[in-house]
């Protein structure tokens, strides 16, 4: 038979276990999506080339774990478009992060683009950091994204984010979130300090810049050639209106004169002599003008030839990321 002060004991530790089964659930509740994502890890398996993005991205511990929470993939053509639809034509897309917070990276062989997996990686992992932020601190990083944003000039970055308004309306922060945080450098030191959470900063912007610049260089000399043609192609349509009517003056003149040399139109062999010598100095001043405008013209078609070149390179690297590399056939009744 038990007695009082154990009745008392037994109370007490019924008591404490509940206290410590209501503390525990109360966790639970708070933390579940750790949990969910704990679980997940301890069943997922990286594949051999997860793990070297994950090396070369730099990813600490804290990043390393949300990015295999989301089970990411290295994907190759068709998994990768089932996983990340395309938003819009035109529009290669490198990765996604799905609504079931799955992250998918496309494949990229092409060695020119070194890097871009890696920088694609932390993108994404960067979504699922989005989406496990509380509401206030979303828009407290929001509000330090947004002041990041209007202090940088970039044209291409602007035509991103009207990309991203239309096809995810109401996302510009998350995207800004990633965006920033993998190709931008000097941010605020709360940004730095936000971002060194999750990934050494100083090598994926290495990785950015190492892909980037071959675009870059591309595109600058592409630029300043067509700069070029422009105005080199300008002077030429001038200068051939000019050599033109000059060219046919000359005929009509050269004509002239040698009808009024037929018809003794010359008072004196040295008068003859003398408008001769005009007539050939015009023609020789208007060969030379031919012959400097056949080499501009020659100019401008090398120059031509190199832009097109250029071009054909960059379809190359943009074909390269684009995992939609052929047109499905048209449905047929």
């Amino acid at each position: 038979m038990l007695s009082s002060s154990g009745n008392v004991v037994v109370k007490t530790v019924i008591f404490a276990i509940s206290l410590a089964l209501i503390a525990f659930s109360t966790w639970l509740f708070l933390n579940r999506q750790y949990v969910i994502d704990t679980l997940t890890i301890w069943s997922y398996e990286p594949t051999a080339a997860v793990q070297a993005v994950n090396s070369r991205a730099a990813l600490t511990d804290k990043g390393a774990f949300y990015f295999y929470a989301t089970q990411p993939v290295l994907a190759e053509q068709d998994e990768f478009n089932t996983g990340c639809p395309r938003q819009e034509v035109g529009n290669p897309i490198l990765g996604c992060y799905t609504g079931d917070g799955r992250i998918y990276i496309y494949n990229i062989t092409n060695e020119q683009l070194d890097g871009m997996e890696e920088v694609t990686a932390v993108h994404e992992m960067l979504h699922a950091v989005w989406a496990r932020m509380s509401d206030t601190e979303r828009e407290e990083m929001t509000n330090r994204l947004m002041a990041a944003y209007g202090e940088i000039e970039n044209s291409d970055l602007a035509d991103r984010m009207a990309y991203y308004e239309r096809t995810e309306p109401g996302q510009i922060a998350n995207e800004l979130h990633s965006i920033l945080g993998t190709e931008f450098t000097s941010l605020s030191p709360e940004l730095e300090a936000h971002y060194a959470q999750y990934f050494d900063r100083a090598t994926v912007l290495s990785l950015f810049a190492s892909y980037n610049s071959v675009y870059e260089a591309l595109y600058e000399r592409a630029d300043t050639l067509y700069a070029q043609m422009e105005a080199l192609g300008t002077a030429i349509e001038q200068r051939l209106g000019s050599y033109t009517q000059q060219s046919a003056q000359l005929s009509a003149d050269i004509a002239t004169f040698n009808a009024r040399a037929t018809s003794g139109g010359f008072s004196s062999m040295s008068q003859f002599y003398a408008e001769r010598a005009v007539l050939v100095g015009r023609t020789d001043q208007l060969e030379a003008e031919r012959v400097a405008i056949n080499a501009d013209i020659a100019s401008y078609n090398d120059m031509q030839g190199e832009y097109e070149q250029i071009a054909g390179q960059i379809e190359l690297l943009n074909d390269s990321i684009d995992s939609f590399t052929t047109i499905e056939d048209t449905p047929s009744l």
